[in-house]
């Protein structure tokens, strides 16, 4: 038989049916289980583990048919102990069902680190050195002396303390300082637009105190905390507005931006640091935490 006859043989041509009918079906049957397997089309948004225990991320992972891991942990005064710092992916972030979540938490216990030794120092190196030691600038305090703005003496909850001995990463550090032989004062500065660290940052930078801190009502959650910015200040800013040396400074805090004085509520919200270089920012996450 010739090969023209054999192609277009009822035998040939019926083995050609079945092996295109088989392959139709095997690229039905990948198509269908991949659809399975991959679910497409099931994508849902990852739950919001921040500030959570690990009892209720466990709640809220069934519930949204989510895995979770951790996978570390930091020491941070934002959340509770044993609370969510950060997790991957973000809350929002749209996965498939039983996708499994990575989540670092606070740690039970703080991490110690020593009491650096800042006697002798300006106030903006001893910022830096706190800074980078992981601890926070409590309260300035200001006596007389020869030096102006010079750390006299390091306490920690309220008594002095040496060089070295190991204390609880984030502890709060008050110094007390020069403030000269005169009645030297200094200006106001100007913090409406501020969030709260670059307020808190622009104060101390001005040898002055952070007062009474408020939010308003639009501040529901830490995440709020961080994107709010200061609306109102006591005493306010300006060129006859001056304190002396280690007085306190209120300021009040808001989301809504229409609170801001209308000379300020048509420019943009300014959130840079102000004086301190980005190594010398010194947060004061222990506050967020007392409001919530």
């Amino acid at each position: 038989m010739s090969l023209k006859n054999f192609i277009f043989s009822k035998v040939f041509l019926k083995h050609l049916a079945y092996a295109i009918a088989l392959a139709i079906g095997l690229i039905i049957v990948t198509l269908l289980w991949l659809n399975i397997y991959t679910r497409h089309g099931q994508a849902r948004p990852v739950p919001n583990f921040k500030g959570l225990s690990i009892e209720q991320v466990d709640q809220v992972a069934k519930k949204a048919k989510v895995k979770y891991t951790v996978i570390d942990s930091v020491y941070t005064n934002t959340v509770s102990k044993g609370a969510v710092v950060e997790q991957n992916p973000v809350p929002g972030f749209k996965i498939k069902k039983w996708r499994n979540i990575s989540l670092i938490v606070n740690a039970t216990k703080p991490e110690m680190v020593a009491m650096p030794d800042l006697i002798d120092l300006p106030l903006r190196q001893a910022a830096t050195i706190i800074g980078n030691s992981g601890l926070e600038i409590g309260s300035l305090i200001y006596k007389p002396d020869l030096s102006i703005d010079v750390v006299l003496n390091q306490q920690y909850n309220g008594r002095d303390i040496a060089p070295n001995p190991p204390i609880a990463k984030g502890s709060d550090i008050n110094l007390v300082l020069g403030k000269g032989l005169s009645e030297k004062r200094v200006s106001v500065p100007n913090l409406l637009g501020l969030s709260y660290d670059n307020a808190r940052n622009r104060i101390i930078s001005a040898s002055l105190n952070v007062g009474t801190c408020v939010f308003d009502k639009t501040v529901r959650s830490a995440q709020d905390t961080l994107m709010a910015f200061v609306y109102q200040q006591n005493p306010s800013s300006g060129k006859n507005e001056v304190m002396q040396l280690g007085s306190a400074v209120y300021i009040w805090l808001t989301t809504d931006s229409t609170k801001l004085p209308a000379r300020r509520a048509s420019s943009t919200i300014q959130y840079e640091p102000e004086f301190f270089d980005p190594e010398d920012l010194i947060s004061d996450d222990s506050l967020f935490m007392s409001i919530f």
